[in-house]
């Protein structure tokens, strides 16, 4: 008889969120830069790697489908890898590629950087000229951005703090009964109610009421689709702080988009 984990594991979960609607490699990067408090110049290229490689196996399993970007750059931080693990006179060889392996990696994630904070600064003085120079209407609803859906909050934040609830799961909750109907649809329709007349609530709240491993991963499936519609935004209220989720200005998902959302799981 296979044992409840074994269960889990041959369970195949039909919908999938592509990541690359959320975050590239180099936001991957970069995150796993300022988490291990790296000098950018200087990247620890072994651990790096490995980091990176568990982050794309954490997304598989929680059914995000990785972009094949991902895997590009998985096979760019191996084989720098492998250079510098060559001799010093066999690396000495290799002229073409640069003295340092890691030269044209810091380079685009130097450039992509540049870029992504002046984007981030063009769009935050659009707003400041909106409201100061913007002619007398009526008032409307704020139009919800990508950056404030997601507001100093990565994807990869988020799979760290529900890899941290996973861990916290021990294995002999998943012999609990599954729900009947487990679709994306009827979480996202939890999480909402949640958030009814709440200002914001803990990402860690939205979990609270189940233990079993695969609704938890439904439920993070749930959440980010409503992130996609722009009906739900996560935020850290200040540095280091939890992550909050709450509302968006769109309150009702479009039921044309949610048709393709609405998939079920069976606990077999």
């Amino acid at each position: 008889m296979d044992s409840p984990s074994d269960s889990y594991e041959q369970t195949e979960l039909p919908y999938q969120v592509r990541v690359e609607k959320f975050e590239g490699p180099l936001d991957l990067l970069l995150h796993l830069i300022k988490k291990n408090e790296i000098n950018i110049y200087d990247i620890p290229i072994a651990l790096i790697a490995q980091q990176y490689l568990e982050y794309i196996e954490a997304m598989k399993d929680l059914n995000l489908n990785v972009a094949g970007d991902f895997l590009v750059m998985a096979a760019t931080l191996l084989q720098i890898k492998s250079k510098m693990l060559l001799p010093a006179d066999e690396a000495a060889l290799d002229e073409e590629d640069g003295p340092d392996p890691r030269e044209e990696l810091v380079r685009r994630l130097l450039e992509y950087k540049t870029y992504k904070e002046a984007a981030t600064r063009l769009d935050g003085q659009e707003k400041m000229w909106r409201e100061i120079f913007s002619r007398e209407q009526p008032p409307t609803e704020p139009v919800e951005t990508d950056e404030t859906l997601l507001e100093n909050v990565s994807l990869f934040d988020l799979v760290d703090a529900l890899q941290g609830i996973l861990d916290r799961n021990p294995g002999k909750k998943l012999i609990e009964i599954m729900p009947d109907n487990l679709t994306v649809r009827e979480r996202m329709n939890v999480i909402l109610e949640l958030l009814e007349g709440k200002d914001s609530v803990s990402f860690v709240d939205l979990f609270e009421q189940t233990s079993h491993r695969l609704v938890v991963i439904v439920t993070f499936l749930a959440m980010l689709e409503l992130i996609r519609l722009r009906v739900a935004r996560v935020f850290q209220a200040e540095a280091f702080g939890p992550i909050l989720v709450s509302r968006a200005f769109s309150l009702v998902p479009d039921p044309a988009e949610l048709d393709d959302v609405d998939v079920e799981w069976r606990g077999t």
